[in-house]
């Protein structure tokens, strides 16, 4: 039991090589990164003068970063991108 639990939380962390609490610090600046855009979205929707493009640009940012960290070989982190963002 103990054994399939522990297969369980480690499995996704160790098939992007990183340990769980690595893993989680990334999962957990992407999640503070989201709700970061989603109040810039709220505030434009009534204020269209204010983060006219502050969403889109993190969003791409974010996307750009996933893609680079996807790509690195196994162990790295890619020229430029950041592991923890």
């Amino acid at each position: 039991m103990i054994q399939r639990l522990k297969t369980a939380f480690l499995a996704h962390p160790e098939s992007v090589n990183e340990s769980y609490f690595e893993h989680m610090g990334v999962a957990l600046r992407y999640s503070a990164t989201f709700a970061y855009c989603a109040f810039c979205a709220l505030v434009h929707a009534f204020l269209p003068f204010l983060f006219e493009k502050t969403a889109s640009t993190i969003v791409k940012n974010m996307v750009a970063n996933m893609n680079a960290r996807m790509d690195a070989p196994q162990g790295q982190v890619a020229p430029g991108a950041q592991a923890a963002e």
